[in-house]
């Protein structure tokens, strides 16, 4: 279950801008802020069924853009590879200019 909520706050992180604003909310109060979908539910005045189903619907809209654009498997390998490349110019004891770089584009994701 972490897991998913793991990879479903990256999703979102990555795609929000796609969602409606009513999405966003629904998203961001149930993953973010850990609300229940009763406690949704009363805030907007709708059903839990309702809030449910939009929210399955918006995690499957995510999903969707991932697999089509690939954003978070890319931000994933592009840490992958900073990190082996941390541990080697470690290993190798690089320069603390190398370092400092490495440093730089880790902060840029």
């Amino acid at each position: 279950m972490l897991e998913k909520t793991t990879r479903i706050n990256y999703l979102f992180d990555f795609y929000q801008t796609l969602l409606t604003p009513k999405q966003r909310s629904y998203m961001e109060l149930y993953y973010l802020e850990d609300y229940s979908l009763g406690e949704i539910s009363e805030s907007f005045d709708v059903s839990r069924q309702a809030v449910y189903d939009n929210i399955k619907r918006t995690e499957a809209m995510l999903e969707e853009y991932e697999k089509k654009l690939n954003l978070y498997e890319r931000f994933q390998q592009r840490q992958e590879l900073i990190s082996r490349l941390q541990d080697e110019a470690s290993s190798l004891e690089l320069s603390g200019r190398f370092t400092e770089l490495l440093d730089k584009l880790k902060e840029l994701d």
